[in-house]
């Protein structure tokens, strides 16, 4: 169903899509009785990363072709051409796949114009994540040889309305004297004109048009180049960049904008910011102003935090996802665990529902912050969480004797950014090779530059038992997979997708990783 194949050269990332006008869309006919294709019709044999299916020619060479779908009889329009691939675009679909379905957005499609924040709305929902699943597991087994012992269900919630958090670019166009709100075109770094956004909350695409006319009557209106959105379970937090001082007549309209725009389950929340994410503000700051936050139900918590801070894009994946992490990873009342890349808490947090210690660790000092702030709040709230600990540290650069000044830790809980945890996941490593490689794959060998035992200043420390790998991007997780299973001393005991962003190639996913030598 799925291919990790992908044009190596090709440098920059291809939307696929199909239009949703009729009379724009590839023409469909029966394919003919024949044994043999006409000429230039080509099958669809599977789906890469980027969304595009993929063919090949009779000669044997790869054609990725944006709008077509597995199982498809098609012809195509070349673009680009290499030696062992082409990159074409959809003319005629001959025979169509029975996953595919009407895309919801009028802005979806091949046509000129075209919205490029989604890939897969004429993918069937459920054939999307499908295709996710495919390509964790060939990238697991074609870049690490590792294979999960067991397959996790997949996490899937709602496709529509699930974007809690968007940039929007904002431009104003001379030529139509007009402002434009939104995502940008496909292949193209001009914004769409937007009207609607199904994948946006229903309250937030109705601001498209309104915003459009707001930012058409500033003063500032060709000096803010983008809104980003942050959706809290009870307020709407529009974060406004602006390049230069507004003047009151325009804070007066912002102000004027929320207070139309708002009602007393969705009140908006407009925020300035003039530089970097730090110097984000609120435009009206005082007593009474609602808290931007979510609710983790299960574990009684909730996790404030400010709307330039990293949070997950859907809340409702997010809250089954860091249900299943913490149910797999299973922490004891006896026991003590690290989460690494805690954010602001969001794993961390429920965690320390169940465990005995926490310790959470990430880059951001500022992130470190409102996770302290989080924690103590809901000790105060709810109280019953364990101690709990935060410290800032660059974990790209992290070494085995960094590992065992942390303390003995009988769970971890990871998870890194795209670029994924390989200097956390390489100490581990290191530090198995430096005991001898027990516990890791036969004919492994050992990592170049890994310490000696002798170096390590200790020898009571040990490596977890079970490690679970939260991931946002597949390669990487593989990568670091391969240094666990064929280097560590771990198994994989399972792994699935979390179909985080539907519609899109984003493929999240988690990772369970048991010790081989456990009894």
């Amino acid at each position: 169903m799925a291919s990790t194949a992908t044009p190596a050269a090709c440098s920059e990332p291809v939307n696929a899509s199909v239009c949703t006008e009729p009379a724009a869309c590839p023409e469909t006919v029966a394919l003919p009785c024949a044994s043999l294709p006409p000429a230039g019709w080509l099958r669809v044999d599977a789906m890469d990363l980027e969304a595009q299916g993929v063919a090949r020619r009779a000669d044997g060479k790869v054609v990725f072709i944006d709008g077509a779908l597995p199982t498809e009889w098609v012809s195509a329009q070349t673009r680009r051409s290499k030696n062992q691939w082409e990159q074409a675009d959809l003319s005629a679909i001959h025979r169509e796949s029975a996953l595919r379905v009407q895309p919801r957005c009028p802005h979806f499609g091949l046509h000129a114009g075209a919205c490029g924040g989604c890939k897969m709305q004429h993918l069937d929902a459920a054939a999307q994540v499908a295709v996710k699943q495919r390509v964790l597991e060939d990238n697991l087994w074609h870049l690490a040889k590792v294979r999960p012992d067991s397959i996790l269900p997949a996490i899937a919630g709602p496709a529509w309305g699930y974007r809690y958090r968007a940039r929007l670019s904002v431009r104003y166009v001379h030529k139509k004297g007009q402002v434009l709100i939104g995502f940008h075109e496909r292949k193209s770094r001009y914004v769409a004109d937007m009207r609607v956004c199904p994948v946006l909350p229903p309250h937030v695409s109705a601001l498209l048009l309104p915003l459009r006319e707001l930012f058409g009557s500033m003063d500032a209106r060709e000096t803010c180049p983008q809104i980003e959105l942050a959706v809290g379970d009870a307020v709407t937090a529009l974060v406004l960049r602006h390049l230069h001082p507004l003047s009151e007549a325009d804070c007066a309209r912002l102000r004027a904008f929320a207070q139309s725009h708002s009602s007393a389950e969705a009140p908006i929340q407009w925020w300035l910011q003039p530089k970097g994410p730090d110097t984000a503000h609120l435009l009206d700051a005082g007593a009474g102003q609602p808290c931007l936050d979510y609710a983790l139900s299960e574990f009684g918590l909730r996790m404030p935090f400010r709307p330039t801070d990293f949070t997950q894009v859907n809340p409702h994946i997010n809250r089954v996802l860091v249900g299943r992490a913490v149910r797999l990873l299973a922490p004891q009342a006896h026991e003590r665990v690290i989460d690494w890349f805690c954010g602001l808490g969001n794993f961390t947090l429920p965690l320390a529902t169940r465990a005995r210690e926490v310790l959470g660790i990430e880059g951001s000092a500022s992130l470190v912050a409102r996770a302290q702030d989080n924690w103590a709040e809901n000790q105060r709230q709810r109280g019953g969480l364990a101690p709990t600990r935060f410290e800032v540290r660059n974990l790209f650069e992290i070494t085995p004797q960094q590992l065992c000044a942390d303390g003995l830790a009988d769970k971890w809980l990871v998870d890194p950014p795209r670029e994924g945890a390989f200097a956390l996941i390489k100490a581990l490593a290191d530090w198995q090779q430096a005991q001898g490689g027990h516990g890791g794959q036969e004919g492994q060998g050992g990592l170049e530059g890994a310490p000696q035992a002798a170096t390590l200043g200790t020898t009571d420390w040990r490596p977890p038992q079970r490690i679970v790998y939260v991931s946002c991007n597949p390669a990487t997780l593989a990568r670091d997979a391969g240094l666990l299973v064929h280097q560590a001393g771990y198994r994989c005991a399972a792994a699935g997708v979390v179909n985080m962003f539907a519609h899109t190639a984003h493929v999240e996913s988690m990772a369970v990783f048991e010790r081989a030598d456990a009894s």
